[in-house]
């Protein structure tokens, strides 16, 4: 545990550190595209923020192969090895994408030639446990077609969930967290060997994204883009592929009694990924196949961009953006969780009684979106201001009451007198620039011009 904890923090701590340094560079490379009608942010924001995150993956998997215990894993499988060739196309595919666009149909063909590369080297599924059936295998063609498309849907359900600061990242890292305990528990608790390159692929993801995710909440000063979220994608893929078409079920005979259907029946969540691509990003996965049945029912393409994504319709219905992501990264970590305790004690009603629970606090989260805590008095002191109540002077009870009642708040009142101020007067424009506090320049364009008294 100690070798994946130290190639988790390298991994996280490189990614930190370069995050910097490439918001700079992609300032200064003009990889900044303009607003589009689907984006929720307000400021150009630079995007390429997968170089650092891929820099992050090399990190690990250098330190990895110089440790006592996971230099072995280099030794014995070529996982590895596929993985970073896979990563290195789909990354340059997405770097090329951030920076001057490329088309739908080639992303397409990049990321099955990427997934190609990677089942060239080893990493693909060789068979498939069936409930109630056993173990069937797959000729090389079979198991060629059903990686591609696993790696395929993976990486497109995770690039469709980049819509939110931190959003992607935090809903990979709750994944790649919660399919590390499992690949771990096979590993160590049950001593299958083959598990081993999936629980590196995990612990190197979950450093990649929590070395990206404090540059990426809201406000985010920089986004993953394409050359980001394909790559972690694709990660997720390898670790799913790597323990569910690999991991021989016969292995599993010693700790499941030996049946081979009471096997299949304890592996059968890690194998729902095969169908659904990992139940620890189900949401996202569901996320997409929803994208893929509107935008066909509505005559467009199931690549043309919309606002009708799971974390707009959050904010349509009066989520705060900050709560949108919480409300993701909880159904998230229900299911990745869920799944990852029902596979170590599926028999337990207890559970799936908690599930349930969760699940129905979930629900009440979602019907609740206006729904904002306020402290009492006595606690105001030690509660952020937006959870104190609101102190009503003497000169608005009316409009107080108003507000109260659901009306709208009267516009404030401006003198007779009184000259009109220019928009963003009375402000030092901020300089855009690599060194700047914003990818942009004076932000004078998006505020609203107002009267002021003079006598103020």
């Amino acid at each position: 545990m100690r070798e994946y904890l130290l190639t988790l923090c390298v991994t996280a701590a490189v990614t930190y550190l370069l995050t910097g340094p490439v918001r700079k560079f992609a300032i200064v490379a003009g990889a900044m595209p303009e607003i589009r009608a689907r984006d929720v942010h307000r400021e150009p924001t630079p995007r390429l923020g997968g170089i650092a995150m891929f820099g992050g993956l090399c990190a690990g998997l250098l330190v990895a192969a110089h440790l006592s215990n996971l230099g072995k894993v280099f030794e014995l499988h070529s996982e590895p090895r596929a993985l970073l060739s896979g990563a290195g196309l789909i990354w340059i595919l997405g770097v090329l994408d951030d920076k001057w666009g490329v088309d739908a149909l080639v992303k397409l063909g990049g990321q099955m030639i990427a997934a190609g590369v990677m089942v060239l080297q080893g990493l693909t599924i060789l068979w498939i446990p069936v409930p109630g059936v056993g173990t069937v295998g797959l000729t090389p063609m079979q198991g060629t077609l059903l990686t591609v498309a696993l790696v395929v849907i993976t990486i497109n359900a995770v690039n469709f969930v980049d819509g939110l600061d931190g959003l992607a990242s935090g809903m990979v890292c709750i994944a790649a967290a919660a399919f590390f305990l499992y690949a771990y528990r096979l590993w160590f608790g049950h001593n299958v060997e083959a598990a081993a390159p999936a629980t590196l692929f995990a612990a190197i993801l979950m450093g990649m994204c929590l070395g990206f995710l404090p540059h990426n909440m809201h406000p985010a000063r920089i986004f993953m883009g394409d050359s980001g979220s394909m790559l972690i994608g694709l990660v997720l893929a390898a670790g799913a592929i790597s323990i569910t078409g690999q991991v021989d079920p016969d292995v599993l005979n010693a700790f499941t009694g030996g049946s081979e259907r009471a096997v299949v029946h304890a592996t059968v969540p890690v194998y729902i990924p095969l169908l659904l691509p990992l139940t620890v990003i189900a949401v996202p996965v569901a996320d997409l196949l929803l994208a893929i049945v509107r935008r066909t029912w509505n005559g467009q393409s199931p690549f043309a961009a919309d606002r009708g994504h799971l974390h707009h319709r959050l904010l349509e219905i009066g989520h705060s953006h900050s709560r949108a992501v919480l409300i993701m990264y909880f159904w998230s970590g229900l299911i990745a969780f869920g799944t990852v305790a029902y596979s170590v004690h599926s028999a337990s009603t207890w559970i799936l009684l908690l599930i349930v629970a969760l699940s129905a606090a979930g629900l009440v989260l979602l019907l609740l979106p206006r729904f904002k805590p306020r402290a009492p008095r006595w606690a105001e002191a030690f509660v952020p201001p937006r959870y104190r109540r609101r102190k009503v002077t003497a000169a608005e009870p009316e409009a107080a009451g108003a507000e109260a009642a659901g009306a709208e708040p009267a516009a404030e009142a401006v003198p007779a007198d009184a000259e009109p101020v220019e928009e963003g007067a009375g402000r030092e424009p901020v300089p855009a620039g690599v060194h700047g506090a914003t990818a942009i320049g004076d932000r004078s364009r998006f505020a609203h011009a107002r009267r002021i008294s003079s006598n103020r």
